[in-house]
């Protein structure tokens, strides 16, 4: 079984025991976190498809750390100007394992 949760303004498909690495949210590790944002749920035999959202829906899991990802270096250069602009930024994530998907 899976489901298709919307959390952090992206989409991500979930199954039990999987690790996901989703935008950062405020959660301590080793907390649980609740996911109402289920858009599908699938697995043998039909889907349940949401308008937007499939009702009562949920997918449970573990927060397990708290991070940041690599350094993504950006450089602007404009020649004969004496211009560059040199810029990194390292994105926060949050690791959940999906613990339960109750549909």
């Amino acid at each position: 079984m899976y489901a298709i949760i919307k959390t952090g303004g992206k989409q991500y498909k979930a199954e039990v025991g999987e690790a996901l690495y989703v935008e950062k949210l405020e959660v301590e590790a080793g907390q649980k976190v609740t996911f109402d944002q289920v858009i599908l749920v699938g697995g043998e035999g039909d889907a349940k498809i949401g308008t937007p959202t499939v009702a009562g829906a949920t997918v449970t899991g573990t927060v397990e750390k708290q991070g940041r990802e690599k350094k993504v270096v950006t450089y602007k250069y404009k020649p004969k100007k004496h211009s560059h602009q040199k810029k990194g930024h390292r994105q926060p994530y949050t690791k959940v394992v999906i613990d339960a998907i109750n549909a």
